[in-house]
């Protein structure tokens, strides 16, 4: 009888180890299928700047806010998705424009305004990154050098993030 528990217990045992195994490896045969479907999503392309900063000069809170446009481009052959849009400061907001007129934003803080996106910037198209600005948003203490940037999270492995940079004088 004594036996008989013995061998229950053993292929009880025997029957769990082996469930174990079963699930363990079909676990990491689904995020070894994972990590590929993920690294499939990544551009082997970038996009690419002429200019990555910029000089306001010296700039009057009074006279409000400034801006300018940076100019990006895919030159490869498959699209680069940007992914995210986000800037160092909330007196700073952005804007995507594309090739085909649509107009994406407005792009703040993290925390402050919704950053993720799905812009698609097809094979040799160009598309421009829109900063502004406002020189007024920290006050009267706000005088002096401001140096803040803009900053585009994308798919691309090679150049996932890109960082637009400017800098103003600012004045009273």
């Amino acid at each position: 009888m004594m036996q008989n528990k013995n061998l229950i217990f053993l292929i009880a045992g025997a029957l769990v180890f082996g469930g174990l195994i079963a699930i363990l490896g079909s676990n990491t045969a689904s995020n070894e299928k994972n990590e590929l479907s993920n690294s499939a999503k990544y551009s082997a392309n970038v996009l690419v700047s002429q200019e990555n900063s910029f000089d306001f000069g010296t700039i009057s809170m009074k006279n409000g806010k400034v801006s300018h446009i940076f100019e990006i481009q895919n030159k490869e052959n498959e699209p680069v998705i940007i992914e995210k849009v986000y800037t160092s400061c909330m007196c700073t907001i952005a804007y995507i424009s594309t090739a085909d007129g649509k107009k994406y934003g407005e792009f703040g803080m993290p925390g402050h305004t919704s950053a993720n996106t799905k812009i698609e910037v097809k094979p040799g198209e160009k598309t421009s990154v829109e900063v502004v600005f406002d020189p007024a948003a920290h006050g009267p203490s706000g005088v002096g050098l401001a140096q803040r940037s803009v900053y585009l999270e994308t798919n691309s492995a090679k150049s996932p993030k890109l960082e637009f940079a400017f800098q103003a004088m600012v004045t009273r």
